[in-house]
C-alpha cells in the first residue's frame, strides 16, 4: 500500500490551488455522473499504487473490505442505471449519494488541509466549507442535469437510449476521474467534451419527439 502523506494526489501539492481546484473539480463531476467510479478509482490507486497518497483522514477508503463494497454498488448501479424505468428511480436515490461522494472525492483527492474538520465550529466560521459546498453542488448539478436528460431519452427511444447513454456517462465518468488525477488541466477539456455529446444527445430526441407531439 502506498504510503500517507500530506498530499491526496501524491506529488501534486500546488502552492496556488488552481491545479487543485481542477483536481477536485474532475473529481466532483465524475461523482455526479456515476457516484462510486471516483471513490473506486482513488480507493485502487492509493491501495495498488503510487500515484494517489489518501490523507489519513481517508485511509479507510482503500481499505479492502470498503473497496469490495464500492465495487458491489458499482455493480448494481451500472446495471440499474442501463434499464428504462429503473433508471430513473435509480437517479432518485442518487440525488443523495452522488453529492455525498462529491464531496468525499473532493476531501480525498486534494490537500487535506482544506477539508480537515478537527474543529467544526472553526471550520464553519472559517471559509474552509466553501470548496467543499461548491464540489458537493458541482456533483449535485451534474446529477440533476444527467437526471433531467434521461426521462427525455427514453420518452423518445422507447427506452432503447438508455443503455447507450448510460455507458457514456460511465466512460465521462472515467475519464474525467483519470484526467483529474493523471493531468487536472484536462478536466476541463473532458467536462467541455461531454457537456457538449450530451447536449447534442438531448436536441436530437427533443426534435425526434416533435412530429409525434404534433400528430396527437
Amino acid at each position: 500500500m502506498a504510503g500517507r502523506g500530506s498530499a491526496g494526489i501524491r506529488e501534486r501539492t500546488y502552492p496556488d490551488g488552481r491545479l487543485e481546484i481542477l483536481t477536485g473539480t474532475g473529481l466532483s463531476a465524475a461523482a455526479g455522473l456515476n457516484a462510486y467510479i471516483p471513490m473506486l478509482l482513488l480507493g485502487l490507486l492509493d491501495r495498488y499504487t503510487s500515484l494517489v497518497q489518501l490523507p489519513p483522514e481517508w485511509a479507510w477508503l482503500s481499505n479492502g473490505w470498503v473497496l469490495a463494497i464500492i465495487g458491489a454498488l458499482l455493480v448494481l448501479e451500472i446495471v440499474a442505471d442501463k434499464v428504462p424505468v429503473i433508471d430513473s428511480v435509480n437517479d432518485w436515490l442518487q440525488t443523495v449519494v452522488s453529492p455525498a461522494a462529491g464531496g468525499i472525492v473532493f476531501g480525498s483527492g486534494v490537500s487535506p488541509e482544506t477539508v480537515r474538520v478537527s474543529d467544526p465550529d472553526a471550520f464553519f466560521g472559517s471559509n474552509q466549507w466553501i470548496p467543499v459546498a461548491i464540489e458537493i453542488g458541482i456533483a449535485l448539478a451534474v446529477h440533476l442535469a444527467k437526471m433531467s436528460v434521461r426521462p427525455v431519452l427514453n420518452a423518445t427511444t422507447a427506452g432503447t437510449a438508455a443503455p447507450v447513454v448510460s455507458t457514456a456517462e460511465d466512460a465521462a465518468s472515467i475519464g474525467l476521474s483519470f484526467a483529474a488525477v493523471m493531468l487536472p488541466v484536462l478536466v476541463l477539456v473532458v467536462l467541455a467534451v461531454a457537456m457538449v455529446v450530451l447536449w447534442r444527445v438531448y436536441r436530437r430526441a427533443r426534435r425526434r419527439s416533435r412530429p409525434a407531439d404534433v400528430g396527437l
